[in-house]
Order: C-alpha cells, then structure tokens, then sequence
C-alpha cells in the first residue's frame, strides 16, 4: 500500500474511532442510549472447535419484513442498520460442557470466541445452539439479556459442501450498476426483494446430494456488510433456501476495514479458510460473472487442487465479463468444470449429468423456476400499481 493511502487510511480510522468514543460518551451521560442487544451470526466449526461471532448492538426496532411495509419503512430501516450504536466493552459469559467462558466486545460492538469443547460434540447434528448471555456493559440493561449462537459442523457423512456467493446468485442486486444496486437494497426489504427463479429447489437438491440424508452444509461469502445481517438472514429463510454460516464484510474506516477490505481479499479469504477448516470435504462453487467470483474460485482451484468438484457462473448479461469467465472456464478445463448458466435449470441439469443431484431433481427445480417467475411478475406488477 502507498505511503499516502496508508496516512490517510490510519487518519480516518483515528478520527472515526474519536468520533464514536465522544458520541458513545455522550449518549450515555444524556442517558439517551436505547435498550440493548445481543446479535449473534451463525457461523461453523468441528467437532474439537466451535467458532462464536457477534455483536451487542443498542436496539433500533427494526421490525419483521412485511409485504405492506411502504419505500418509506425499508428507507428507516436500512437507515438504523448503517446507524448501529454499538456497544464497546461490553462483557458476555458463554456456558458450555460445564465449562464457563468470557467474552469481551471490542470498539465496534463486536465479539468472537474460538471455543474448544471439552468432550467433543456430536459428529451427526448438523447445527448447535450455545447460549450468549450478557454479564456487564457500560450501559443499563436488563439482568439476564441472552441469546443463542448457531454453529453449523458438518456431517462425518456429508458428500461434499457448496459454498455460494448471494449478491447477483441467489438474489437481484445488479452490483455492477450503482444506482440500479442502491434501489434494490435500500427501497426493498427481505419478502419485496426477489430470489432468482429456482434457486431454493436447486439449492434443496445440493444439500440432499444422492445419499438422501439432506446432511451436504452451505456456506454463504458475501462482500456486504454485517450491517445487513438480519435482512439476507430473513431473506434465505423466507425463501426456503438453506440454512448456513453467512459470512460478510466489516463495514467502516477503522483497521482500515472499508478502503483496503476489497471484494476479492475478503471473499478468497473466507472461501481458503472453509477448505482448510475442512480438509477431507470437497467443495460446489456458486457465483456470479458481475464482480470477481470467476477470478476468486480460479485461485481457490489452483491452491486446492482436486478440492472443487464443479463451478456454477450465473451470466449477468455484460459481454466484458462474460469474456473473463469464458476464458477462466477454458483455463480450468483440465481440472474441474467452471460452468456459465443463463438459469438455474442449466446448472441443475449438469449437477445431475455429473452425480451431484438427483436428476428427478431437475424437474421440480424447472417447477420451482416457473413458480417463482409468476410470483416475480406479480411482485412487480404490485410495486408499479
């Protein structure tokens, strides 16, 4: 990093990090803070490791997405998600195999935990819930504040993982067009926002895999910012798409966490720790052409050879980058398909070619697609009335 970037990325996070330190200081001298929570992010682990990530959060009551909430609503909304009073300093105690563990929030409200259990846990259960409770902050709470942390561990007998990006893959952003991205995301909340046709059957089918036991775990790298947590959680669940750890971007100037937290560092991080975390489990990549996602998963294939079973590309419709997933697809030919789809059916259809799906799969994944195409063009045609 140039010398000037570097100066000028330390001085904002100074002054940001003043900034918030006076603010939180006199919030709580006018007594103007609202009342507290505990969010906490559904993450993965091992048998001998659970990894814990969270927030304490002043409580802004952002209320469940509803089909009647008005451009005004969401507007509100997103605005209390990017105004978070976080929380510094607070303390939270994690009870788990009769074991006690602490946890103390940084100057962003977060907090993190690499937890070894004693005994190792269940090797079936895909998900273990681990209770968060809050034990002391700089500001009046109510005694016995909880809460519960979702910690996904695959399967001894899972056949393979999917890890899969969701801007432009699983739900409509146009990230490549600013203005088009920025109505999608702040005018809309998680039931107004459509998935793209398909996709919950099609993904349902990925993690029944061919052994039946639906046990195949999804991982979910965005390059969002937590701040929007709660709405792509709401969002994969109304949609019946499956669950799993979401793992988003820092959103800020300190650590230099905006400016130098680019879209392909984070998401080929996060994607390299997976693999390593799980070296006996082989991989499903699901992308798009808008941004990186070809570039990343070509270096994800080089650095763990024989690790990514298939590559699915959705085309965004931009020849520029319909070029650079052509000739990355035509670069990995010899080690793994990097295939480009109009639609889900088209990946469905070589998910079932290549044993990774039921091909009976496929017809209820065109179903899935057709359904959710009328259900699109009503949305639609209700948001023009």
């Amino acid at each position: 990093m140039p010398d000037w970037k570097k100066l000028f990325n330390d001085s904002t996070s100074l002054v940001e990090g003043k900034f918030d330190d006076l603010f939180f200081k006199l919030r709580k001298r006018l007594k103007l803070n609202d009342p507290l929570q505990i969010v906490t992010y559904r993450s993965y682990g091992t048998v001998n490791r659970l990894y814990i990530k969270g927030r304490v959060l002043e409580d802004k009551g952002i209320n469940a997405a509803t089909d009647r909430d008005t451009i005004l609503n969401n507007l509100v909304n997103m605005y209390h998600r990017f105004q978070s009073d976080e929380i510094p300093g607070a303390c939270l105690k994690v009870n788990f195999q009769d074991q006690q563990h602490m946890m103390i929030t940084d100057d962003e409200g977060y907090f993190m935990l690499n937890l070894a259990p004693g005994t190792p846990i269940s090797p079936t259960d895909m998900w273990h819930e681990i209770e968060v409770e809050l034990t002391d902050a700089p500001v009046a709470f109510p005694p016995g504040l909880k809460c519960m942390a979702q910690v996904l561990v695959p399967p001894a007998d899972a056949e393979y993982g999917i890890i899969s990006d969701i801007d432009d893959t699983i739900i409509h952003t146009s990230a490549t067009d600013i203005l088009a991205m920025s109505r999608k995301v702040f005018l809309h909340n998680a039931r107004t926002r459509l998935p793209f046709a398909g996709v919950s059957e099609f993904y349902k089918s990925l993690q029944l895999g061919r052994n039946g036991k639906r046990n195949n775990p999804f991982f979910y790298v965005s390059s969002s910012p937590w701040n929007l947590y709660d709405l792509l959680k709401d969002f994969l669940d109304l949609n019946e798409i499956p669950e799993g750890p979401l793992l988003l971007r820092d959103f800020g100037l300190q650590d230099n966490k905006f400016i130098s937290s680019g879209h392909m560092g984070h998401k080929f991080s996060e994607i390299e720790n997976i693999l390593l975390t799980y070296p006996l489990l082989n991989f499903v990549l699901i992308g798009d052409s808008g941004q990186e996602d070809p570039v990343i998963y070509r270096e994800i294939v080089k650095k763990f050879p024989g690790r990514v079973l298939a590559i699915y590309i959705r085309d965004v419709q931009l020849a520029d980058r319909e070029k650079i997933a052509i000739d990355i697809s035509a670069e990995l030919k010899d080690h793994v398909d990097l295939v480009i789809v109009d639609n889900t059916v088209e990946a469905a259809e070589h998910a079932a070619k290549t044993g990774l799906i039921y091909t009976e799969a496929v017809a209820d994944i065109e179903e899935d697609k057709k359904q959710d195409k009328g259900e699109a063009a009503g949305k639609e045609e209700a948001s023009i009335v």
